[in-house]
């Protein structure tokens, strides 16, 4: 969903994934978890100001290099997570827009992990019409990523193997 706020445009998307809560906050949370739906290699600091890298390829020939904004991962065994980073919504943007992913477990159904919910919030955009474009890109771009992490983790089923990077 795209929608106006004060402070500008914003991406809101929201996925619920049945899996363990604990798996889905470390998808977001650690170099591994994110090779498994987002980069293909990752280095991943978790200290404020260092600089998170991203690799979509094997020999890091296209990489994308973002500030880690917020690390907020003290309670990952419990499935919370909450990272925020710079990003840069094309390749030609040199002004980066953060983009805030959180992580919080679903209730219990009988005793079974009821999952997590992931939401991604992306922005402030400037509220112009030469940015619309941007803002739809980065929505349906941070949707299919979104929809890869469930598809992961529910079906162990990886789309980037159908759609490469």
């Amino acid at each position: 969903m795209v929608g106006r706020e004060e402070n500008g445009i914003w991406i809101t998307l929201k996925e619920s994934i049945h899996a363990a809560p604990a798996e889905v906050a470390s998808c977001v949370a650690s170099a591994a978890g994110l090779c498994r739906w987002l980069s293909v290699l990752a280095e991943y600091p978790t200290e404020p100001g260092a600089t998170l890298e991203l690799s979509w390829d094997r020999e890091w020939n296209r990489f994308t290099d973002v500030k880690v904004l917020a690390y907020e991962c003290d309670r990952l065994n419990d499935g919370y997570a909450r990272v925020k980073w710079e990003w840069f919504p094309s390749p030609l943007d040199e002004t980066p827009v953060p983009v805030e992913i959180t992580v919080t477990p679903l209730a219990d159904r009988g005793g079974e992990s009821g999952g997590a919910r992931v939401i991604v919030r992306h922005g402030p955009f400037p509220d112009d019409a030469d940015t619309m474009l941007t803002v739809a890109d980065s929505a349906e771009s941070w949707r299919w990523y979104l929809c890869n992490l469930r598809s992961v983790l529910e079906a162990k089923h990886d789309m980037r193997a159908v759609r490469p990077l």
